[in-house]
């Protein structure tokens, strides 16, 4: 398990690192194709605006969801991204079914495979709706699956955490209150989700050890 650890680590910051020049290379390539540079004034302004809100989320991030995901799990989702909506969930999920907790060696095995294989899967789905994108367009903006769309976060987030909260009901109860009071009185912080979820997990932490102490648990 340590060479295996060791190789993870070592594949895991070559493959973010090859990611993050990829990243700058398309943009890159297209500005001198095109002759087409933004100037200093104009970058430092989209950048002001973005990135703040991009590298506070990723930190936190990083800071939430390795621990769940393991090394292998993590390198792979954040080079494959959508981790919130998609390999957060399919993780868990598989780590449920498979009856392994976050943290261990099982655990990540288990995370490592199922963000894979969730990775190939997005992938081909993607590849099939390119090619098949003017005959799935009016099916997809139809008024009867708008709902279904508008709810998918909510509906991926909702299954989980009505398992772990019928688990560990006493503490998931504090993080729970804190946040509908929150989204409830400002309703404007729903867009902040991801900025939140360390605030939970902080929360839930403390409740934790309070009802610990106090023999609760």
């Amino acid at each position: 398990m340590k060479k295996y650890s060791e190789k993870i680590h070592v594949w895991g910051r070559i493959w973010c690192s090859l990611a993050i020049v990829m990243f700058i290379l398309y943009p890159l390539a297209a500005s001198i194709y095109y002759g087409a540079w933004p100037s200093p004034m104009s970058l430092l302004k989209g950048l002001l605006g973005v990135a703040p809100i991009f590298w506070t989320v990723g930190a936190i991030e990083a800071l939430t969801f390795s621990p769940m995901l393991g090394s292998g799990g993590s390198y792979l989702g954040f080079v494959t991204g959508n981790l919130t909506n998609l390999k957060v969930p399919c993780a868990l999920s598989a780590m449920e079914v498979a009856k392994v907790k976050p943290g261990t060696e099982k655990g990540e095995l288990i995370s490592t495979i199922s963000i894979a294989v969730s990775s190939i899967v997005t992938t081909v789905i993607i590849f099939v709706g390119v090619l098949l994108l003017s005959q799935l367009q009016p099916i997809l903006e139809s008024e009867v699956l708008a709902p279904a769309f508008a709810n998918i976060l909510p509906s991926l987030f909702g299954a989980l955490a009505v398992v772990f909260i019928s688990k560990n009901w006493k503490i998931a109860l504090a993080p729970l209150v804190f946040m509908l009071v929150l989204f409830i009185s400002v309703p404007s912080l729903a867009n902040s989700v991801s900025v939140l979820v360390p605030v939970g997990a902080i929360i839930a932490i403390v409740a934790a050890r309070i009802l610990y102490k106090k023999g609760f648990l």
